[in-house]
């Protein structure tokens, strides 16, 4: 019985051997990684960069032959809405990536998407022909051809980890999965005739087609209008409907609402041009078939034939209205089946020659069995997974969503699902990773409190992560007395879990948060008074500007979940906005340096300002503690020595008294030297020799 203990403990002593990531023996149809990245689209690839640049043990899986599988096929009509303004009067790279929305991130500053394209709208066919070139000249590990059909956990100890199954029957084991598989699935909305509706993933893309046709699109959303812009000067009348107005991006300040480059409709509609837009539910509508009466209107009158005539029209009509019948069998419906005989000024109440159905995408959770199924986010009508603040799966330890589809922790209200904002949250993750799986805590400049206004000023006039992706990543300062720890891009909302996330520490010295955002008085975008100018009423800012808060304790869970409607943070202590400014350019004195400068000061209890030399050491002899710059700068060696240039500057400017001119130092002379002259006899420990 012994002996058969010991085989049995043998036994599970190598199959838990063999269960450890990064070991790469066992049978030919098992491979192990730590990390495995499901999907080479944009996300996938930009992951893979951050795990190939730390030496990580990682595979990147894609079903397809190459990368960005998803824009060799949308948009449909091939033109991206994704911004590449190469032209930015700037040399400045951080900054240019501001307005750059489809490189992605590296430490290549030439692996740029302007090398493939330098159109401001450019066409889709460049996107994978650029993530070629990302994922080739980096190296990354990508397999391809391979379709990952099943995902399920293995949970050892609590511990879970996952094992993917390709269309041959291979598992991958990781440690962490990595979803970066986008949406993709078409939307679609179950009622009475759906199965006569076209989808826009398989809808013809020739305006020819359209000739004379009268068409009725499902949705207001971009895909909507491009594929109605497309056919504008083809068909004869195009109606869209969907239950929710059309939303303006430029009204709204998101980038997945109708874009200018797609809206030309909006003009033949208001212009009443035989277009238009109408608002109502889609779960309650039918869609019916009806034949044509041949060659007969309505009236009984003969009407002249048209290239459209088809043998059979469509018809928008309620589900109550057609009292039991099979919407497919359009012979049965009559008269009273539509509702412009209930009401004969219906706006829907002409038929179509074809209904296209434009509802967007949503994410694939088919593949996933057991306890690695993902739950439905409850935004987006649960198109999207649900993902914790960091970006895990809720429920689903050691499971991270990127990309488009870990879109649901910011819908609506910044830039996560498209590639300009994704990049920056992947780069998060990374971090996030790296601290938990590696124990590397999150990087950290290290300043001197007297630095910290300067750095700042930097931060919001050049970063790109926190302006794209605005009230979800932000700076955080950690204040630790006489210096302070700079961290960038950390996700706000998962502040609460800021040291397991960070491995990092809260001091008593609290800390500040740094984030871009909108205001919320949503006023008209174009009309007067759409901007605030004056700083004093900065917080009335509309536009994009930084926003600085100050908690001496890190807020909490529930502080978290009772914030305001519309703040990216709970209530702080003390809280400044920085005036928005037209040309996003936050350096002036008055309007912006000077009160950040006194809100520091506020918020650390000490004099910022900075000082020349002379300044510094009057004010050493006259206080018992000078201020933080002169102590951190002069009084350590690290202040500099006034010069013939910079006083005749400094008088010309009057930054000093004239009678101060009378007595200038040599160019390269000692400040000491200067003491007899200014009639100073005093003794001090202080090293003037500087």
């Amino acid at each position: 019985m012994e002996l058969v203990l010991a085989f049995l403990c043998l036994l599970s002593f190598i199959s838990l051997v063999l269960s450890v990531p990064g070991h790469h023996h066992g049978d030919n149809s098992t491979h192990h990684h730590d990390y495995c990245v499901l999907g080479a689209g944009p996300a996938g690839l930009q992951m893979g960069y951050f795990l190939s640049r730390s030496q990580r043990d990682y595979i990147i899986l894609e079903r397809n032959a190459g990368p960005g599988s998803f824009f060799q096929k949308y948009p449909r009509h091939r033109k991206l809405i994704s911004i590449n303004k190469i032209y930015t009067g700037r040399q400045n790279k951080e900054f240019n990536l501001r307005h750059d929305w489809n490189s992605l991130l590296s430490d290549r500053p030439d692996l740029l998407f302007q090398r493939v394209s330098r159109d401001l709208y450019p066409e889709a066919d460049t996107y994978p022909l650029y993530l070629s070139m990302f994922e080739s000249e980096l190296g990354l590990k990508v397999k391809y051809r391979t379709d990952v059909g099943r995902i399920r956990a293995s949970d050892l100890a609590g511990n879970k980890s996952y094992i993917l199954t390709d269309q041959h029957g291979t598992d991958y084991k990781c440690r962490v999965l990595l979803v970066s598989t986008g949406l993709w699935v078409p939307e679609q909305v179950d009622f009475v005739g759906s199965d006569l509706v076209e989808g826009y993933e398989s809808v013809s893309t020739d305006p020819e087609e359209y000739k004379d046709q009268a068409v009725l699109i499902l949705g207001k959303g971009n895909s909507a209008f491009e594929t109605a812009q497309s056919i504008l000067g083809r068909a004869s009348r195009i109606h869209l409907y969907s239950p929710s107005p059309v939303r303006l991006a430029w009204q709204t300040h998101y980038v997945g609402d109708l874009r200018a480059v797609n809206n030309e409709l909006l003009d033949t509609y208001q212009l009443k041009s035989l277009d238009g837009l109408v608002e109502g539910g889609l779960e309650d509508i039918a869609i019916v078939r009806r034949r044509r009466e041949e060659g007969k209107m309505r009236t009984g009158k003969k009407r002249p034939a048209t290239s459209s005539d088809r043998k059979e029209q469509f018809y928008l009509t309620l589900s109550e209205l057609l009292d039991g019948h099979d919407g497919n069998k359009g012979a049965n419906i009559t008269a009273e089946n539509l509702p412009g005989y209930h009401d004969d000024n219906f706006s829907l109440r002409q038929p179509y020659d074809r209904v296209i159905r434009c509802l967007g995408f949503r994410f694939n959770f088919t593949i996933f069995d057991g306890l690695a199924r993902l739950p439905h986010s409850t935004c987006a009508r649960g198109r999207l997974p649900a993902v914790t603040a960091w970006y895990e799966g809720r429920g689903t330890s050691n499971l991270f969503i990127l990309g488009t589809a870990a879109h649901s922790r910011d819908y609506r209200t910044s830039a996560g699902g498209f590639i300009h904002g994704f990049r920056y949250t992947v780069r998060a993750v990374h971090k996030v990773l790296e601290q938990r799986y590696h124990n590397n805590a999150w990087p950290a400049t290290r300043l001197s409190t007297s630095q910290l206004l300067s750095w700042i000023l930097k931060r919001v006039n050049e970063a790109s992560g926190p302006y794209q992706m605005f009230g979800v990543l932000g700076d955080i300062i950690l204040l630790q007395g006489a210096h302070c720890e700079y961290l960038e891009e950390f996700p706000v909302q998962a502040l609460p879990h800021f040291s397991a996330l960070s491995g990092r520490r809260i001091s008593e010295h609290g800390l500040l948060v740094v984030v871009m955002q909108y205001g919320l008085n949503h006023t008209n975008t174009l009309g007067p008074g759409r901007a605030e100018s004056e700083w004093t009423k900065a917080w009335k800012s509309n536009f994009l500007h930084p926003v600085i808060y100050y908690y001496p304790t890190l807020p909490t869970e529930k502080d978290m979940r009772q914030r305001p409607v519309g703040w990216p943070l709970p209530r702080p202590n003390a809280v400044h906005h920085m005036v928005e400014d037209f040309l996003t350019e936050w350096d002036q004195p008055i309007s912006h340096s000077q009160p950040l400068r006194r809100f520091l000061e506020y918020c650390l209890k000490t004099d910022l300002r900075a000082f020349y030399a002379e300044s510094c050491f009057r004010l050493s002899l006259t206080n018992h503690k000078p201020p933080l710059f002169c102590r951190q700068g002069y009084l350590n060696k690290e202040g500099f020595v006034g010069n013939s240039h910079l006083w005749q500057h400094a008088r010309e400017a009057g930054l000093m008294p004239a009678h101060q001119g009378s007595v200038i130092p040599a160019d390269d002379g000692l400040f000491s030297e200067y003491l007899p002259h200014a009639g100073a006899a005093v003794t001090s420990t202080i090293d003037f020799d500087l």
